[in-house]
């Protein structure tokens, strides 16, 4: 007589699907399992082909119910095992994303049962829970009993992570970073894992929040690792992945970043993150910087290899000078001499490239009011440039958490007329007409533009508008400081992020100061780094226009940057990476020190706290406008409390909602507990 996987293998779909059935049916008989009821297992399948893996189907009538597996590929394999006795058992339960190799396992407490669970088949450990140990419904009413296995006062089970770290081949264990599990949770978790992991004696704490870490240092009995220490042990991280043909150039590190240029075709690698960079094919920092700093946007947006690699020099050092194969993963990189085969498909897909084309919004000359944020929508980007027009959308939602500093836009009529009465548009016409072929003379010629720009005396018409507005926005009041910033129609859009190409004067008070900033905002139009940027992207420069947008300053406790993006799983939309600093946000996005970086959920306030703050020093205003540096007394501290996260990671959903996009680059400040928006704009990801 044939057995139950026996006839699983010769029977067809349907007769499979039917037994399958019959099977799971069977499991809940009394007697046909030692285990209590609710933690037995399901009753193990054997496949076909041995190389099949677990699609799953419809569950039946029961909507919330997770999913069995599909006959049609059934797994080898239990979906769990009770121990992980190899490393091959180990790479069969998990999964790798981003440089880490993760599996699950749920203790049960009333049998103190622990199960390593199949994670390509149980996303999260509750459909596992309800599927294989509760076997009910996922009803509204039993996953409100359930979640309170994530308070303090567990009832049933501990729910964790075992995850091996590939570049710093480093092991832990952790809890969902809103789980408020105590010290003898973890010590109860961290012994049953030891007893039935083959790698236990390996594995340290590692504690994923706030809470977390004070749960850490009550722990004399358990080894711990914190993220910061796993951050600064590791020798890569990928910034972004993809591959690249081009020459590998060494920056030296002693060159004023202000007298480098690049080329298109070269693969650089550089000692410290530049706070801005021109187009390049690839990007290796032998120190580590953030996802979020302008250069890793630009090398995001640009769809390049981006990667930290200490001691890269060393590394690399034979390759100099020579055309290589870059690619960059998840977890290590490749970097070789290119073959003649890569070099030809390269050139092909670059001379292909040069047919980009990004259509800027038509700029409209003919509005010259100086309209307040509250009297922009999204449709008058023709005339106030994309940041304002998009805060103006913002304070149009009217939503609730946060405000938007006042402020208003200067239009790009004033531009035109400025560079027009100085006949600058003729010098222009001539730059765009011939542009030198060598990059330093074009970073010259751009230079020379951006002082006349700045040194051509503005219109008695635009003072008079701006000494109008400027007194509206801050009441008279001259002790309070603007920023002035730019708003051009060349940056902000949804196929050119344009982040960091031009400039922001901070704290500037008086009307005479603000004009002068509004100008050199206009000459930022020019800058070496926005030119090349526009040129990389096939953007007609003559139709770039300069506005302007002047708002109060506020002088932010913390500030910073948060994308609606996880920085390492493009699939991931319920996590949101937010980078903060202590004080004024200016140098959160130039790379130079690693901010406070989080992982926050929107859906369910999770907060996985992935790097602290390195800042010994902050930006603060200065009595006399502009900013100036001061000791940091919070050093080492939280940026933001777990309270500000949550409604920073709130306010962000609701603005994907105001724009009907799921991926919005988003700048910040906090004045104590009080929110502000200061930008929002797509987040470009190639």
């Amino acid at each position: 007589m044939l057995s139950h996987a026996a006839r699983l293998a010769v029977a067809s779909p349907a007769m499979r699907r039917l037994l399958w059935m019959l099977a799971l049916a069977a499991c809940g008989q009394r007697g046909e399992d030692p285990t209590p009821a609710a933690a037995r297992p399901a009753v193990a399948i054997t496949a076909r082909d041995a190389g099949a893996r677990d699609a799953a189907v419809p569950a039946g009538p029961h909507a919330e119910l997770a999913p069995a597996p599909s006959l049609d590929a059934a797994p080898v394999r239990r979906l769990w095992a009770s121990k992980l006795d190899t490393e091959a058992e180990f790479l069969a339960y998990s999964k790798e994303i981003g440089g880490e190799r993760f599996a699950k396992f749920v203790i049960d407490l009333r049998s103190d049962a622990i199960y390593y669970f199949d994670v390509d088949i149980y996303k999260v450990h509750k459909d596992f829970i309800f599927q294989e140990l509760y076997k009910k419904p996922r009803t509204r009413a039993a996953t409100r009993i359930f979640d309170r296995n994530y308070g303090k006062q567990k009832t049933d089970f501990l729910m964790c992570y075992l995850i091996h770290h590939l570049n710093q081949d480093a092991w832990t264990f952790a809890f969902w970073d809103g789980d408020l599990a105590t010290a003898a949770h973890v010590r109860h978790a961290y012994r049953r894992m030891k007893e039935t992991f083959f790698h236990g004696d390996q594995v340290k704490f590692r504690p994923d929040s706030n809470y977390q870490e004070g749960v850490a240092k009550q722990l004399t009995d358990v080894p711990v690792v914190f993220n910061d220490e796993l951050y600064q042990a590791a020798t890569f991280q990928a910034f972004n992945k993809g591959t690249a043909i081009g020459t590998l150039r060494f920056v030296p590190p002693d060159v004023p970043e202000s007298e480098l240029t690049f080329d298109p075709a070269e693969i650089v690698v550089i000692h410290t993150p530049l706070s801005d960079i021109t187009p390049v094919a690839g990007i290796i920092s032998e120190s580590f910087s953030t996802p979020l700093a302008h250069v890793s946007l630009r090398a995001r947006g640009w769809g390049i290899p981006n990667i930290g690699l200490k001691e890269a020099t060393t590394k690399l050092a034979a390759l100099a000078g020579k055309p290589v194969y870059f690619e960059a993963r998840d977890a290590d990189y490749v970097l070789r001499a290119a073959t003649a085969d890569e070099l030809a498909a390269f050139q092909a897909r670059a001379q292909a490239a040069t047919a980009r084309h990004v259509v800027l919004p038509t700029a409209d000359l003919s509005i010259t009011q100086l309209a307040t944020l509250d009297q922009m929508r999204a449709k008058d980007v023709v005339a106030y440039g994309t940041k304002a027009s998009a805060l103006g959308e913002i304070v149009a939602a009217k939503l609730p958490g946060f405000d938007v500093p006042a402020g208003f836009g200067v239009p790009f009529a004033y531009y035109d007329a400025h560079l027009k009465a100085s006949g600058l548009d003729k010098q222009v016409t001539a730059f765009l007409a011939g542009p030198p072929a060598d990059a330093t003379a074009r970073k010259q010629k751009l230079q020379a533009l951006r002082t006349a720009i700045i040194d051509a005396p503005a219109s008695a018409e635009l003072r008079a508008r701006v000494d109008e507005a400027l007194g509206a926005l801050t009441g008279g009041d001259p002790a309070v400081g603007v920023f002035v910033r730019s708003s051009t129609n060349a940056e902000d859009l949804a196929a050119f992020s344009g982040a960091g190409l031009y400039d922001t004067l901070p704290n500037v008070k008086g009307t005479d100061a603000v004009v002068t900033a509004i100008k050199q905002v206009w000459a930022s139009v020019w800058n070496f780094a926005a030119y090349e940027n526009r040129q990389r992207s096939g953007i007609d420069h003559a139709r770039a226009y300069g506005g302007v947008l002047v708002q109060v300053g506020v002088d932010g406790t913390a500030a910073g940057v948060l994308v609606t993006a996880h920085p390492t799983d493009p699939t991931d939309e319920r996590n949101y990476t937010i980078n903060a600093k202590t004080g004024l946000g200016i140098r959160v996005v130039d790379g130079k020190k690693v901010p406070e970086s989080l992982l926050v959920s929107w859906y369910n306030h999770g907060i996985r706290v992935l790097s602290r703050s390195a800042e010994d020093t902050k930006l603060v205003f200065d009595e006399t406008g502009g900013v100036h540096e001061v000791k940091n007394p919070d050093a080492g501290k939280p940026v933001l409390t777990n309270r500000r996260a949550v409604l920073l990671a709130d306010t962000a959903k609701q603005l994907t909602r105001v724009f009907k996009s799921t991926k919005l680059d988003i700048e910040w400040v906090f004045a104590g507990d009080k929110l502000y928006i200061v930008q929002s704009r797509p987040y470009v990801t190639d």
